[in-house]
């Protein structure tokens, strides 16, 4: 019984996780500072949230690759309806979040319809969506946000940044979701075996239509606190941020293939990856050695838990 829970892949990640955290302390004093290890909790939460809808899309066997499009699209619809407009800013992030949730819907739609492999149809709308967000900025930015606008991006409450209040609150509902609802168990049931689920009575196109406009809407959110961080809006926001998001996910023991995951696991493969970012960044090391060094981990990572499965079943 106990082995079960030694040889999980979650357990190995953690022992990963404290092994980074111990190797970074070495290699920089400043790497357990309040003030570093604030900024990360900030820097991890864009990240963190396309990741949490990331898990139940590759779940149910699928992929999203046009989350940093909507997220690019999201941010700049927040600043042109608020600043072009005239729209109350309240108003406009919820209009930013609407628009992030139509695109993810329109995601779903194709894939549902058109039976197109989800790789395919969201490689489709990634340039679909960034392009609309690079015609409607027309290369401008938009700056001149009021002040406590930053309070979700840039302040704190209890002394932890506001979005990691928001970023936990998501992560509980989605474990709740996946771990203790039906909607969970159908999801499983989706990537496991798409037909027995169908045959088995479950509405499976409405269980991937919900799921990918949920992952329209948490890159849509995600962008509203990516703008209220940095302070200013631009159309190429989000680039290249999918595959941290997917790399979390699969690095936290989602199978590409579906049917398997678990929100705990993803949240220890955000950390990790954020850790080690943060560990080789302060220890000097460039760009292009921090993404080879997180890519060998994750193939690492994903080799030892497969032996070990195996070996355990």
């Amino acid at each position: 019984m106990l082995s079960r829970y030694v040889f999980r892949h979650e357990t190995i990640l953690a022992l990963l996780l404290v092994l980074a955290l111990a190797l970074s302390a070495n290699l920089s004093d400043r790497f357990f500072t309040v003030d570093n290890l604030l900024n990360q909790g900030r820097m991890l939460t864009e990240v963190g949230i396309i990741a949490i809808a990331m898990t139940f899309v590759i779940i149910t066997g699928g992929i999203d690759l046009s989350v940093g499009s909507i997220l690019g699209l999201s941010a700049i619809t927040l600043g042109v309806v608020w600043k072009t407009l005239g729209v109350p800013l309240p108003l406009a992030m919820v209009v930013a979040v609407l628009a992030g949730a139509v695109c993810g819907a329109v995601n779903g739609v194709i894939i549902i319809k058109s039976r197109m492999p989800p790789m395919i149809a969201t490689l489709g709308t990634l340039a679909l969506y960034r392009g609309l967000a690079e015609g409607i900025s027309q290369a401008r930015s938009v700056r001149g946000y009021p002040e406590w606008f930053f309070v979700l991006g840039q302040g704190e409450f209890f002394g932890v940044p506001t979005q990691l209040w928001v970023f936990g609150l998501l992560v509980v509902v989605a474990a709740i979701i996946l771990g203790y609802m039906t909607f969970g168990r159908v999801t499983y049931a989706v990537g496991a075996n798409e037909t027995a689920a169908r045959f088995s009575g479950m509405n499976v196109d409405r269980a991937k239509l919900l799921i990918y406009t949920a992952s329209g809407s948490m890159a849509a959110l995600a962008a509203v606190i990516f703008v209220s961080r940095v302070s200013t809006t631009r159309s190429d926001m989000g680039m290249g941020i999918e595959m941290d998001a997917i790399s979390a996910v699969v690095l936290g023991g989602t199978s590409i293939f579906g049917g398997r995951g678990t929100m705990i696991g993803t949240l220890l493969g955000i950390l990790l990856i954020q850790t080690m970012k943060n560990g080789l960044t302060l220890a000097g090391v460039k760009g292009d050695g921090t993404i080879i060094v997180i890519g060998s981990i994750l193939i690492l990572t994903i080799l030892i838990s497969n032996l070990v499965n195996r070996k355990r079943d």
